[in-house]
């Protein structure tokens, strides 16, 4: 019967012995630091555990800091190996915090930030059309949607078109000709509509026609670099691409209407996203809204550094002032035209509400981003966290839902609302 029910809902084999596959980078959690309690860091570990016991995730990595110092730094389960279509002998790569996974559309996030610091050095002003810059893209009436509008998923372009191969994704030439022969949606900025891919490859020509150097440059120069990271690149290409951690479809096969929502926004079904973001074509690819890959202590630095206001270990990455317009909502609470639910966005990053929004609880001072539904990044300037959850599970609707709702419900009960004087990063 396991076996069935394995099969039926496309689980993994999960150990008994869960320390087995658990590794805890000691060195990196200092909870006593900031009078962060060990029941508390119990608490949370225990909820990302009953989070992989559901069979859905093979591997998850966890990193959370609390008024800067690390309190968890954690993974369990493998990066390879364990899917639920590997056979028992097939070769096991146990997953650890230094495994680097693809964060998917959280990617967003940092590429949106890279935007807003172009507009901090006066290399693009944020309200102007993307034509401005790149005449091509106004084709067939798109000469007035913004950088703003792209950057907020109003852009008007939120699918490439229908029947496009896959390889035209790690085209950038091709797919750059596709958006601007496409006729938008609209153009008044209007309506919410999620731009999963699309508005990455926008913002890529925007930036390197003002820059005169490659996206993948300007990130390496401006923000990993200057912070460390071994990581957080878009795509891992070479030697290094068999470190990355691969993902596996899982959960039951989403069906009518899940599964036309999920063609709408991703363009093809579960089966096929999991080929194409393990075909080392998209691994290697830059693809700005969908394949910055890394760690989760690396993401978890990336938003800790814009709650610190645009500084890390005392370096100024971006100004104040630049993290706050990244931050600031931009229209009301919209039901997303492509995701079909209710959305609070900024112009790049996804915010949080009260009494409960996509960050938890009395979440309205939070902002961040999901990978592909499962994989959660965000900071809490209420709270003055910063956390990210990776995982490797690609499911949509599973039973692993409400163990994931848990584990945001217990990080922010964990962690209380703390006095306006105290908070690192207000937003209005």
């Amino acid at each position: 019967m396991k076996q069935l029910a394995r099969r039926a809902f496309h689980t993994i084999a999960v150990p008994q012995d869960l320390a087995a596959v658990t590794h805890v980078d000691a060195a990196g959690e200092n909870p006593a630091a900031v009078g962060v309690s060990d029941q508390t860091v119990e608490r949370i570990w225990r909820s990302v555990e009953r989070l992989y016991q559901t069979g859905i995730h093979p591997g998850i990595q966890l990193s959370i800091r609390h008024r800067g110092e690390p309190v968890l730094h954690r993974a369990i389960g493998h990066a390879r190996g364990n899917g639920p279509g590997d056979q028992p002998d097939t070769p096991k790569v146990a997953m650890t915090t230094d495994t680097p996974v693809c964060y998917f559309s959280a990617a967003k996030a940092v590429t949106a930030l890279l935007m807003h610091m172009l507009a901090e050095k006066g290399l693009i002003n944020l309200m102007d059309p993307v034509a401005y810059y790149c005449p091509e893209f106004g084709r067939h009436g798109k000469r007035t949607i913004t950088i703003h509008q792209i950057l907020s998923h109003r852009g008007g372009i939120p699918a490439i078109p229908k029947d496009t191969p896959i390889d035209v994704l790690w085209d950038r030439d091709e797919i750059w000709r596709l958006l601007c022969d496409a006729k938008p949606v609209e153009v008044d900025g209007a309506k919410v509509a999620y731009h999963a891919i699309t508005g990455g490859f926008v913002l890529q020509r925007v930036l390197e026609k003002v820059t005169g150097a490659s996206i993948e440059a300007f990130l390496d120069q401006f923000l990993r670099k200057p912070m460390g990271m071994r990581w957080f690149t878009y795509g891992i290409a070479g030697p290094s691409l068999d470190n990355l951690a691969l993902n596996y479809a899982t959960g039951p096969r989403p069906t009518f209407p899940v599964s036309w929502v999920v063609s709408r926004a991703l363009g093809g079904d579960i089966v096929t996203i999991e080929q194409v973001v393990n075909d080392p074509r998209f691994q290697a690819a830059v693809i700005p809204a969908g394949n910055l890959c890394g760690t989760a202590e690396e993401m978890g630095r990336f938003f800790q550094m814009m709650l610190n206001g645009g500084v890390w270990q005392g370096r100024r990455i971006c100004a104040e002032i630049t993290v706050r317009r990244a931050i600031q909502q931009f229209g009301s609470l919209q039901i997303d035209r492509t995701m079909l639910v209710p959305m609070r966005f900024s112009a790049g990053l996804m915010l949080g509400g009260n009494p409960v929004g996509i960050w938890g609880q009395q979440s309205r001072f939070a902002f961040g981003h999901l990978g592909l539904i499962n994989k959660l990044c965000w900071a809490d300037t209420a709270r003055d966290i910063s956390v990210s959850l990776l995982n490797t599970g690609l499911p949509i609707v599973a039973h692993h839902l409400p163990a994931l709702v848990r584990f945001v419900y217990t990080v922010c009960d964990e962690f209380p609302l703390i006095p306006d004087a105290q908070r690192p990063l207000a937003v209005a």
